[in-house]
């Protein structure tokens, strides 16, 4: 009876083990190139998982040879990313990093008071910030900084005699982990092609990931949001700081 018990718990077991494990390397290579791959191998390893059990012998087999294909062209193809993701590996918290309400909204006064000077200025900006989905790619393509979030040290950077004001400066939480980073520009077609290289890269973060961008237009000091591949005009102050209190702490208090 503890046989029965145990060859029919075993399997089920076995295959909690190996999905968390594979959860686990999915949210260490979110935000890279290889993320989605490891989606289509997850997806791969699920069929077959089917097929042993509905005993589909010939896709079974199918299965079997394409998995250990697409693991060495994965190893192969992606060896930049896995030295990178083992490099990083000890340097990893152990928590992620939470704040308060009022924390981010004392960070959102302090990115609304930088997009202001610049502005006026009329220093072109743009600004990510980074939500769920990880931008690892985009901060490995720039100078990483790793300095508190603040006002004065956002427009020291796209001052023009800064050598980092070219490029985007990614924030994680109250961080300024990256600057003079490079964002992927979008391909929509429905965008009007007057508007510049800095809203296009915008717009191409959001839509490929769930950050928000902050940007200041060089050419005509505007200020707007992009987010889920819309681009969002900015009117004044209070404007900006609701739309960044909507996108930034209400989602959290809808998780809670």
């Amino acid at each position: 009876m503890k046989f029965a018990i145990w060859s029919i718990l075993k399997p089920s077991i076995e295959i909690i083990i190996l999905w968390y494990v594979f959860y686990q390397i999915l949210i260490f290579f979110e935000g890279t190139r290889a993320f989605q791959v490891l989606k289509g191998i997850a997806y791969l390893l699920i069929a077959f998982l089917v097929s042993e059990i509905l005993g589909f012998d010939i896709l079974k087999w199918l299965l079997y040879k394409f998995f250990g294909i697409s693991i060495i062209a994965f190893l192969i193809i992606f060896q930049q990313e896995l030295r990178q993701g083992l490099a990083r590996l000890g340097q990893r918290h152990l928590f992620n990093i939470s704040l308060e309400e009022s924390e981010i909204l004392a960070i959102i006064e302090e990115i609304a008071e930088a997009v202001y000077r610049l502005s006026k200025l009329k220093h072109g900006a743009i600004i990510a910030i980074e939500r769920e989905t990880k931008l690892k790619t985009y901060i490995e393509s720039g100078v990483l900084i790793d300095g508190k979030i603040s006002c004065e040290f956002l427009v020291s950077i796209f001052s023009p005699l800064s050598p980092l004001h070219d490029g985007g400066v990614v924030t994680k939480a109250d961080r300024i982990v990256a600057a003079s980073c490079l964002f992927p520009l979008s391909e929509n077609p429905n965008f009007s092609k007057l508007i510049g290289t800095r809203h296009r890269a915008a717009i191409g973060l959001t839509e490929q990931t769930d950050a928000v961008v902050v940007l200041v237009s060089e050419e005509t000091s505007e200020i707007s949001v992009a987010t889920d591949g819309r681009l969002i005009p900015i009117v004044n102050r209070e404007r900006l700081i609701g739309l960044l209190s909507n996108l930034l702490v209400n989602p959290r208090k809808k998780r809670k």
